[in-house]
């Protein structure tokens, strides 16, 4: 399983590393202050880059883009597909029902993650 998704999220992942890389190029941050200072924006802009030391492309950046593309990969709910039924306890009754137990028709299911603090 674990050649597998490297598989799959190797294409993903290179991308992003690619991205984070350019954002750091130093050419393409130049070119980008030229053009701030060329159209005259204001000093409340954020700036694109504070010092040389600000970098995007680090070994830790590229762990936590890991890490999330991972993350991603197992969720268990996706756009599109089927809502994944899980378990749920009501509050009256304090049984366990599903989810989908909930849906009516063509309705849709809104869930309303509340605090409780």
């Amino acid at each position: 399983m674990g050649k597998v998704l490297c598989l799959i999220l190797l294409p993903r992942f290179l991308l992003a590393a690619l991205m984070l890389w350019l954002l750091d190029f130093l050419c393409i941050r130049r070119k980008v202050l030229l053009k701030m200072r060329e159209q005259g924006s204001s000093r409340d802009d954020p700036p694109v880059c504070v010092s040389d030391s600000n970098k995007m492309f680090t070994l830790e950046s590229l762990r936590a883009v890991w890490y999330g593309q991972k993350l991603d990969f197992f969720k268990s709910a996706h756009l599109g597909f089927i809502a994944p039924n899980t378990e749920v306890v009501q509050l009256k009754e304090r049984r366990r029902v599903r989810v989908l137990d909930y849906v009516k028709g063509r309705r849709p299911l809104i869930l309303n993650f509340g605090s409780c603090s």
